[in-house]
C-alpha cells in the first residue's frame, strides 16, 4: 500500500507539472536563460548597472529597469535604484511603469490584427468607421496675418500663450486613412496652426469615453494636407486608431487588447487602469528641477479606466512587455501561438514614410525611417545609434524604451519615469558590447 501510495504522489507530480508547463506555455511566458547560452557576456551585461548608476548619481532619475532577451530567453533583468526618492524603496524587478508612447506599438499591432482579418484597410478612410471626420478642413495662415499665438509646444492640446492665429480653412486634398494615422501623416493634433485653433473640440472631459471623445475631433483642422508631411500625433492619432478598434471589432479596447494580446501573453500586469494589485508597485513620475528631481502626478489623464487611450495610456512592467516584444521579434508567434504573421510584421516595420520623419522627436536626421508605429533604423552608422540594422520600436515620454533586432533574435527593454534620452542611447551601447557570438 505504502508503496502505491508513492508511486501515486509520483504520478501525481508529474501529471501537475506537465500541467504548470502547458499553463506557462498557453500564457506565451518568455522563459529566462543564462547569458552565454544566447550569445551574450555575463561580465560585459553588468556594465548596464554601471551606465544607470552613473545616471542615477548624477541625479537624472531615481532608478530604472533593464531587460534583455535573446533568442526567446530573458537574460538579464535587473532594478536599479529607488522606485520612489521619499520612501526610499528600491526599485523592484516588477515595478509597474505609466508607458507613455510605447502604448503606440502595442495600438498597432491591435489594428494589423484587423488588417489581417480583413475588417480595416490601411486605406480605408477614417470616415468609414467614423463619420465625423469625413469632409475634414486643413487650416493655413492667413496672408499678411498679423500675431496670434504660436502652435503649442508639444503635441495633442490646444494652443495656448495668447490669441489663436488668424487662418484659414481649406478643405483636405483628401481623407486621413488609417494608414496616415499608424505613420504620423494625418496632421491631426501634431502641433501646427490646426492643433493651435483646435478649440473645445480638442478638450476631453474626465468622464470621457473614445465612443464619445473621438469623434468630436472630426471638427478639428487638420496641420496639414494629409500625407504630405510627418509631425507626431502624440495622443490624438492613435486613439482615433483605438476607437477604430473598437468600432471594427465590436468590443471596448482594454476588452480586444486583453482578449487578444495580453491574457494569452501573459501580460498579467499590463492594461490601462491602477487596479489595487498594481498600484503598490507604480513608479513614482520625476522630472528634474534646479532643487533636484521634483515629485509629479500622472501626467496628461494617462492610466483611466474608463479612456482607453492606446497613444499613451497603458501601464505595464519590463517582463510583460518582453512576452510582446519576444513575439514580434519571433515573426508573430510565441509559445505555439500564432498573433500576427511574419508578413504582417515585416509591412509594419518597413519604413512607410521615406526621409519625411528624419531629424523629428529626438531621431537622427539620417538613417531613420517610420513604420506602422515604430521607427525604424535603416542606417545604424548614419543615424549614429548601436543597434543593429532594422531594429525598430518605439519610446515614451517619461523615458520608457524598446528596440527589438531581427538580426540579433534580440530584445531591449529599458523603462524609467523621467525621461533621459542619454540613458537610452547608454544603455543601447552596453547592450550591443556584451553581445560576443
Amino acid at each position: 500500500m505504502k508503496q502505491y501510495n508513492v508511486r501515486s504522489s509520483l504520478l501525481a507530480c508529474v501529471v501537475v507539472s506537465a500541467f504548470a508547463g502547458l499553463t506557462l506555455q498557453g500564457a506565451g511566458l518568455v522563459m529566462t536563460g543564462k547569458p552565454d547560452e544566447v550569445g551574450l557576456s555575463a561580465e560585459r551585461l553588468g556594465r548596464i548597472h554601471e551606465a544607470v548608476q552613473r545616471h542615477i548619481d548624477a541625479g537624472s532619475l531615481s532608478g530604472a529597469v533593464t531587460l534583455v532577451a535573446r533568442r526567446g530567453k530573458i537574460a538579464h533583468l535587473e532594478a536599479h535604484g529607488l522606485m520612489d526618492i521619499e520612501s526610499k524603496k528600491a526599485m523592484p524587478k516588477d515595478g509597474v511603469f505609466r508607458l507613455a508612447s510605447m502604448s503606440k506599438p502595442i495600438t498597432a499591432v491591435a489594428v494589423m490584427m484587423l488588417v489581417e482579418e480583413g475588417k480595416v484597410r490601411l486605406n480605408d478612410p477614417v470616415s468609414r468607421f467614423i463619420p465625423e471626420f469625413k469632409g475634414s478642413k486643413v487650416a493655413v495662415a492667413k496672408p499678411n496675418a498679423r500675431g496670434g499665438g504660436a502652435p503649442p509646444a508639444g503635441p495633442g492640446g490646444p494652443g495656448r500663450g495668447g490669441p489663436p492665429p488668424e487662418v484659414d480653412l481649406v478643405s483636405s486634398t483628401r481623407e486621413i486613412t488609417v494608414r496616415d494615422l499608424l505613420t504620423h501623416g494625418s496632421g491631426l493634433l501634431s502641433g501646427g496652426l490646426g492643433n493651435a485653433v483646435a478649440g473645445p473640440a480638442a478638450q476631453r472631459g474626465p468622464n470621457d469615453t473614445l465612443a464619445t471623445y473621438i469623434p468630436r475631433l472630426g471638427s478639428v483642422p487638420l496641420d496639414f494636407q494629409p500625407g504630405t508631411l510627418w509631425r507626431y500625433s502624440g495622443l490624438a492619432g492613435f486613439d482615433v486608431l483605438s476607437r477604430i478598434v473598437e468600432i471594427a471589432s465590436g468590443k471596448p479596447y482594454d476588452q480586444f487588447l486583453r482578449e487578444r494580446l495580453f491574457d494569452p501573453l501573459g501580460m498579467k500586469d499590463t492594461g490601462f487602469a491602477l487596479t489595487a494589485a498594481i498600484q503598490p508597485r507604480l513608479v513614482t513620475l520625476y522630472r528634474r528641477s534646479p532643487n533636484g528631481l521634483e515629485r509629479l502626478p500622472d501626467q496628461n489623464g494617462l492610466s483611466s479606466a474608463t479612456y482607453f487611450s492606446g497613444a499613451g495610456g497603458m501601464v505595464s512592467t519590463a517582463e510583460d512587455y518582453a512576452q510582446f516584444a519576444t513575439m514580434l521579434v519571433n515573426g508573430g508567434e510565441l509559445n505555439g501561438r500564432r498573433y500576427l504573421s511574419p508578413r504582417t510584421i515585416e509591412l509594419t516595420t518597413s519604413n512607410h514614410t521615406g526621409d519625411l520623419a528624419g531629424g523629428q522627436m529626438g531621431m537622427s536626421p539620417k538613417g531613420i525611417g517610420f513604420g506602422l508605429g515604430v521607427q525604424v533604423v535603416e542606417d545604424p552608422v548614419a543615424a549614429d545609434r548601436r543597434v543593429s540594422k532594422g531594429a525598430w520600436g518605439w519610446a515614451g515620454a517619461y523615458g520608457t524604451n524598446v528596440h527589438i533586432e531581427p538580426s540579433e533574435d534580440m530584445v531591449q527593454i529599458i523603462l524609467m519615469q523621467t525621461s533621459t534620452p542619454a540613458l537610452q542611447r547608454d544603455f543601447e551601447n552596453a547592450v550591443t558590447q556584451s553581445i560576443v557570438k
